[in-house]
């Protein structure tokens, strides 16, 4: 009975150390499934599932043998831990080449689009882009972006602030539709890359503009003596015209203001006419005495006369009064003198006197105010 108690008391520690081992076994194994997780990992758009051991982002993407840097995308971090189902995503950067306001360069981009790489670069909406904003940028050799500068032009005499996303001094002119004349000159030259802030001053040169002068002639005057006339006489017998001379200049305008001037031509467009003049070689003869008469007028007229003349008859001062009354030539035709001579001293002392006496009976000795009350006339 002992033997077989103990054979008994054997095997049941036997099984009971069996079913220890496979508890461990099973517990084991249960350990094991629940530390597997699938996940499912995209690298640009290719999805492939991973059974992995790994708590975090980093520990499926050593397993999965995906190297990721500082430039690309990795949704979520890649310290963030992992569970069962999760979705990992991964954008890897590519090279895009980049113009940007002039200077070139090589960027890491995880952009899809032109419109992706704008807003991660943050220029301006607005700025002048080489392609469509939804263009593919695996489709675009080179983006060019100029972003907008707020620029100064001065020009035919204004100055206006201008936004502009031209590249250069050239494309900006273009832009502002300003035409350089062939002489203009630009402040900064085409090729210059627009900055911010920056002055352009357009200078208008016209070289082409040409003036004409036109400057008088003095004609001459040749005179003729004539010995039938008297010397106190002279007659213009051609009237004297002057003659024309044209200047051409040829001058430089800059901005409208004239700042050279150069001497092209010098012709003489009209010649003048020459003035001929006769004049007397004749000496006049004295003038003869008036006759007296019962009134005492002649004596009256003489004494006038002397006063107003010295006495002279036939005298020509110049000074626009003429004989020994000094007569105006007005007051001597209005008189009536014309029928005796075209001026008072051609004529004789009688004739003077006779036009005088008509004066005399419209407005009596006043017509010689100063002589008149000398003499007590007045």
């Amino acid at each position: 009975m002992g033997t077989v108690a103990n054979a008994l008391k054997n095997r049941w520690v036997k099984i009971a150390g069996q079913l220890v081992v496979m508890t461990a076994l099973v517990l084991g194994l249960v350990a094991f499934v629940g530390n597997n997780k699938s996940v499912t990992l995209t690298v640009d758009g290719q999805a492939s599932s991973i059974s992995t051991f790994g708590t975090t982002v980093q520990d499926v993407l050593n397993e999965a043998d995906v190297q990721v840097d500082g430039y690309d995308d990795v949704t979520p971090a890649v310290e963030s831990e992992i569970s069962n189902g999760s979705s990992i995503q991964v954008v890897t950067a590519k090279p895009v080449k980049l113009t940007l306001d002039g200077t070139s360069k090589t960027v890491q981009s995880t952009s899809a689009t032109v419109q992706d790489l704008v807003n991660e670069l943050g220029v301006e909406e607005d700025s002048d882009l080489s392609a469509p904003l939804d263009a593919e940028l695996a489709s675009v050799s080179t983006v060019v972006i100029t972003t907008p500068k707020t620029v100064t032009i001065t020009v035919d005499g204004e100055t206006k602030d201008k936004v502009t996303t031209a590249a250069t001094v050239g494309d900006l002119l273009e832009e502002q539709k300003i035409t350089l004349g062939k002489d203009d000159e630009l402040s900064k030259p085409k090729s210059e890359p627009i900055k911010e802030k920056l002055k352009l001053k357009i200078t208008r040169i016209d070289r082409d503009q040409k003036i004409e002068i036109t400057e008088p002639i003095e004609f001459e005057t040749e005179t003729k003596k004539d010995s039938s006339m008297y010397e106190d006489e002279k007659v213009v017998t051609r009237a004297g015209v002057p003659g024309e001379r044209t200047k051409t200049y040829a001058i430089v305008l800059v901005d409208g203001k004239e700042t050279e001037r150069e001497l092209e031509s010098n012709r003489v467009t009209a010649e003048p006419v020459s003035q001929k003049v006769t004049v007397g070689t004749k000496e006049r003869p004295a003038p003869e005495a008036p006759a007296a008469d019962n009134t005492n007028v002649g004596g009256t007229w003489q004494a006038l006369a002397q006063c107003e003349s010295g006495g002279n008859w036939s005298i020509n001062t110049g000074n626009g009064y003429y004989g020994g009354l000094q007569f105006s030539e007005s007051s001597w035709i209005g008189a009536g003198g014309g029928k005796y001579a075209p001026l008072p001293h051609m004529a004789s002392a009688s004739e003077q006197i006779a036009t005088a006496e008509v004066l005399r009976s419209n407005g009596g000795w006043g017509h010689w105010p100063a002589c008149a009350a000398k003499l007590g006339l007045l």
